[in-house]
């Protein structure tokens, strides 16, 4: 069979299916022709999930004729010239346009501000129109009909009109925070009207607008700087999470990116802070020499490649856990939210109903006559505890420590254990209760943490080596980390081209599957050049051994002894979550009791 040249227009639909693969995808690159147009307001409607009609109305500089016309052909851009290792915006290829015209409806019209007049031109099937005078306001207006319609079959791959309408409302979410000083605004016959009004540099502000007022209350600021890359934005606190990872957003120099690479350093971040199907929620900002990263992956530009990847992953895990540890401590905010309405009384139409003939004894009406609570009987279990005080024992000592002069502790001075288990504590402007298992075992936790990291860990010798035979790639990777390795209690040697012997392994660990562990060990390492696995197996036993050797839950303790937790928690890090990730405590403000009693 002859070899033979494609048509334009075969082209551009085989390039359109790796450039717009949904609606959104061609949201995705009609926005960023906006921004880096310069636009500051942008209009985004949609009708049918975007599938029937998407357009765009941006402010930005619009084009002259001659730009349209070449607009709507592939690799014509007017943002690189002949490097691809100083891309400063966020489109560059030149292959949007036309791709969305091979396969939809497409219509352009445009005016540059200092024009009299503006232009209109339109593609259909691949198919381009003439050019022609049109009124517009200075800026551009994209309409984009009956995607797809060019080739029916990829029809069949899209969602549900909902579907569809939810992931364009995602990627407008992800632009708007890159861009606060941008005004946002996505409506249409299929959605209910979004609007994100500029808030300048007020990045939080702009946060808050998209993932919640509850943000802001519960994020942490990031600044960090490690050789020429740095990282800014904010991380949320471990019990502020959420059921999945659509609250993560990280970009690069700017450009909304779903890396591999980030995603898993914020999990390695958050490691033994969330319990397990829970997600943390995070902005990230990188901001890096762009010959230092490769924005040209994947055509959909949704992913990039870093030059040095472990250097960006130790960045991220660092600053995250420093300001974890920082200020991380804390409980959500929403956990009082939601103790509050748990407290709050309800009124339902149909719940008080009689069912049955009406008697003073089934009678909601009924006088009160308390038979438990804080009734004498109940009460009288009470007397045989001594009345709390504020003094603070470090390490739960039986002998009291005399107070600071005017000391003042965020969690306060207890003052009653409930159920033997809950701890009753009174601040300066509120209450606060503590689950006292789950804050010891983060406070032993912590410690044997600690411990950990502070010398080489104690290793077994095996009496015979055990020889691996992995790959000769493989093997190179971990001899590299051989040393990192041996601080943590495994040793290997090399044994030939293609096997690897383990002398030691971490008497931590006990009997070791010397095969899977060296085998997970190279798969990782091949993944992210890190060898974090091992560490991780290590914190995970700390963690298990904490758990048994805390304080248990149903134990009566003396107020010095919860005193004494209390300060143990002011001064440890993630100390308001256990190593399961569930709150230690939950903090009710003054304000909050007084409005439950309609005082305020």
């Amino acid at each position: 069979m002859a070899i033979r040249q494609l048509s334009e227009t075969l082209i551009n639909q085989i390039a359109a299916g790796e450039v717009i693969e949904r609606p959104a995808s061609a949201a995705k690159e009609l926005i960023e022709n906006a921004l880096d147009a310069g636009a500051t307001r942008i209009e985004i409607a949609t009708s049918g999930g975007g599938k029937a009609l998407l357009r765009v109305s941006d402010n930005g500089s619009g084009m002259d004729a001659a730009d349209l016309e070449l607009a709507v052909r592939r690799h014509c851009t007017s943002k690189i010239s002949e490097t691809l290792e100083d891309i400063r915006t966020l489109g560059f290829r030149g292959e949007a346009l036309p791709s969305i015209g091979s396969v939809a409806r497409l219509s352009i019209a445009s005016r540059r501000r200092d024009s009299a007049g503006g232009h209109e031109i339109a593609v259909a099937g691949g198919k381009i129109a003439h050019i022609r005078p049109a009124a517009a306001n200075p800026g551009t207006i994209v309409e984009v009909r009956d995607l797809f319609f060019a080739t029916p079959a990829r029809l069949k791959f899209l969602k549900t009109e909902k579907a569809e309408a939810g992931a364009i409302t995602e990627i407008v979410k992800r632009m708007a925070i890159a861009f606060p000083a941008v005004r946002f605004v996505l409506s249409g016959s299929d959605r209910t009207t979004l609007e994100f009004p500029a808030t300048g540099d007020d990045h939080l502000a702009r946060m808050a607008q998209v993932l919640g007022k509850e943000f802001r209350d519960n994020a942490i600021a990031l600044d960090a700087v490690r050789e020429e890359i740095s990282l800014t934005g904010f991380a949320g606190v471990p019990t502020f999470n959420r059921g999945n990872s659509a609250h993560q957003y990280a970009f690069v120099n700017g450009r909304p990116v779903q890396d591999k690479l980030i995603l898993s350093a914020i999990r390695g971040a958050y490691a033994e802070t969330i319990p397990s199907g829970r997600h943390p929620v995070a902005v990230l900002s990188i901001t890096l020499d762009p010959a230092l990263v490769d924005v040209n992956v994947h055509p959909a530009k949704s992913d990039v490649r870093f030059r040095d990847p472990g250097l960006v992953r130790g960045l991220i895990v660092g600053a995250i856990r420093e300001a974890l540890a920082r200020d991380g401590s804390r409980a959500a905010t929403t956990g009082a939210s939601d103790l509050l309405r748990s407290f709050r009384p309800g009124f339902q139409p149909n719940s008080h109903r009689p069912q049955t003939p009406w008697s003073a004894e089934t009678s909601p009406s009924r006088p009160y006559q308390p038979t438990t609570g804080f009734g004498e009987r109940p009460q009288a279990s009470f007397d045989g505890l001594s009345m709390p005080t504020a003094r603070a024992e470090p390490q739960f000592s039986p002998q009291p420590a005399v107070p600071e002069p005017n000391a003042r502790y965020p969690l306060g001075a207890a003052r009653a254990q409930i159920h033997a288990n809950y701890i009753v504590a009174q601040t300066e402007d509120g209450l606060v209760i503590v689950d006292q298992h789950a804050a010891h075992e983060r406070l032993v936790f912590e410690a044997m943490r600690k411990a950990l990291h502070s010398k080489r860990l104690a290793s077994q010798v095996l009496l015979i080596p055990e020889i691996i035979d992995i790959p000769e790639e493989d093997c190179d990777r971990l001899m590299l980390h051989a040393a990192e390795l041996s601080e943590l209690g495994l040793a290997i040697e090399r044994f030939g081209p293609g096997a690897i012997a383990v002398r030691e392994t971490p008497a931590m660990l006990g009997e070791v599957d010397a095969h899977g562990l060296i085998r997970q060990l190279a798969d990782e390492i091949a993944e992210w050049d890190t060898a974090s696995g091992l560490s991780a197996k290590l914190e995970y036993v700390a963690a298990t051994m904490a758990c048994h050797g805390s304080v248990r839950s149903g134990r009566r303790l003396r107020p010095e002894e919860m005193n004494a937790l209390l300060r143990e928690m002011e001064v440890t890090p993630g100390s308001g979550q256990c190593n399961h990730g569930r709150p230690t405590y939950i903090e009710l403000k003054l304000s909050d009791i007084e409005r439950l009693f309609g005082r305020s």
